[in-house]
């Protein structure tokens, strides 16, 4: 893949300030789309939310041959070493941080990382969808196809949509949240975002729906939890209680 990268990438979608915001106005749905987006050429590509990752470990069979995909949190999920935030890393980088990570479990551990090729131009619907993942960008991707194509799946809270688009030079994202259901009910299409690349189209789980996944992790811990840390907005904390709280929106 030759893709253009940028500077920074997305930052905690999955624990964005759901509760507790006001339902998005026209005003900002205006704003949102004259957001300036910035793309910037590097030598280097480095990783953004959705990306996959190719990892190869051969003395730590927990890692060795994982494909994790980077969530829209930046961060990735591993057996042994749990969340590892890899946003705006290169694969060299990624490599390292994971070996100094294995350092308490591992002598000398090797860890080589991969990222894995992706078409230059795409978005990405992640979260609460049976086809998780980039697609290609054509420049007529609404928000209502990407979700058509993607198929929100019994849990996805569609009132809660988000659209996150990244703006790389001033380090800090751009998010705009529809409620699809309405939108679907009243017939009114304004809030149907014209998507950009590198756009992400994050459903999250419903509260119930979020429970569910967490005790699913819990019965089955060794098993990939790419679902089960998808969290619904602002309803856990620090210490993983389900409850709401208010979460700056700002980049950290």
């Amino acid at each position: 893949m030759n893709r253009r990268s940028i500077k920074t990438v997305l930052l905690a979608a999955g624990a964005s300030a759901f509760v507790g915001c006001a339902t998005a106005t026209h005003e900002d749905l205006a704003a949102f789309i004259k957001a300036h987006e910035h793309v910037i050429a590097a030598t280097e590509l480095r990783v953004s939310p959705g990306d996959g990752l190719q990892i190869n470990a051969p003395r730590v069979f927990e890692i060795d041959g994982e494909r994790p995909r980077v969530l829209p949190d930046g961060k990735i999920s591993l057996r042994l070493l749990g969340e590892v935030k890899v946003s705006g890393m290169t694969a060299r980088e990624i490599s390292l941080k994971l070996e100094e990570a294995l350092l308490p479990y591992y002598r000398e551990p090797i860890v080589h990382v991969r990222i894995v090729n992706q078409p230059r131009e795409v978005y990405y619907v992640l979260g609460q969808v049976a086809g998780e993942g980039p697609y290609a960008f054509t420049g007529r991707d609404s928000l209502m196809h990407a979700l058509a194509v993607a198929r929100p799946n019994h849990i996805a809270w569609q009132s809660k949509v988000k659209v996150i688009r990244p703006d790389p030079v001033e380090d800090k994202r751009h998010e705009f949240e529809v409620d699809v259901d309405a939108m679907i009910k009243t017939g009114d299409t304004r809030k149907n975002v014209l998507l950009q690349p590198g756009d992400v189209v994050y459903v999250p789980p419903t509260p119930l729906g979020w429970v569910g996944l967490r005790i699913r992790e819990l019965l089955d811990p060794i098993a990939p939890a790419v679902q089960a840390y998808a969290t619904p907005g602002d309803f856990i904390d620090e210490n993983n209680q389900y409850e709401a709280r208010r979460v700056q929106s700002s980049a950290r």
